[in-house]
């Protein structure tokens, strides 16, 4: 759970930092969308055709170009299980020094730390260490952090997933202003009324489908970059286990 807090305070400031470009860069489109006169449909129209869920969408867009940039900080197997803290911890164990192993790990807060102090933990309460025991303690706790590396990414799936559908509501609304149109007086129906609403609802779907395609391939890339560290994890905690059981620590 803190974790998973500091993704979302993570993202909240980075979705403020990228709030701020983007609403530069439409400041920058809307000066050039008066220069582009007659010549076709600027963003603004586009937007003002999107109506007021064009907004929902921008944030969801923003939120996905936060995360997909704190990911790529910390989705790293550098993060996971540290090559010199490995070495550290490994080294400290073999010479029958625990103590010194569990200062380094918590100096070094990552999951690999966490299953190396709950191991020490056990070896330290226990009268008599059950190699078993000792085993299922660091799959559990390994499991744990398995499970909060893996449900980072799923916050770019839900992105990916809510994007088209706020964009299909928008398509729906769109629809329901053009027939509504139609319905008042057929015959008095204005053909701009009409295009107004058809353009919402296509407006709508194609912003809803720019932001959740992109989301959803990043996120498959992210969700195999967790794989990967989890694989480390465990060949780091592997290794942990055997050194563990095979030196016997005071």
């Amino acid at each position: 759970m803190k974790k998973r807090s500091l993704v979302l305070a993570a993202s909240v400031v980075i979705a403020m930092t990228v709030a701020g470009m983007v609403s530069s860069a439409y400041a920058q489109a809307a000066a050039g969308d008066a220069a582009a006169g007659a010549t076709g449909i600027t963003w603004r129209q586009l937007w003002e055709y999107g109506g007021w869920l064009m907004y929902v969408m921008a944030l969801l867009s923003v939120l996905a170009v936060a995360l997909i940039f704190y990911f790529f900080g910390v989705l790293r197997t550098d993060q996971i299980a540290p090559a010199p803290l490995r070495r550290a911890v490994i080294d400290s164990l073999r010479r029958g020094v625990p103590d010194e192993a569990r200062r380094t790990c918590e100096a070094r807060a990552c999951p690999f730390a966490a299953v190396t102090l709950v191991a020490l933990d056990y070896q330290r309460d226990a009268v008599q260490v059950d190699p078993r025991m000792l085993q299922d303690l660091m799959e559990g706790e390994g499991a744990r952090q398995a499970d909060n590396i893996q449900g980072q990414p799923q916050y770019l799936m839900d992105i990916a997933v809510l994007s088209p559908m706020v964009g299909l509501l928008g398509s729906v609304f769109g629809m329901m202003r053009a027939f509504n149109v139609v319905a008042m007086d057929a015959a008095k129906a204005k053909p701009l009324l009409l295009a107004i609403g058809v353009s919402q609802a296509l407006v709508c779907t194609a912003f809803g489908l720019l932001i959740g395609i992109p989301a959803m391939g990043f996120y498959g890339h992210f969700r195999r970059r967790a794989s990967q560290m989890v694989s480390a994890l465990e060949s780091a905690s592997t290794e942990l286990l055997t050194t563990m059981l095979g030196k016997k620590l005071p």
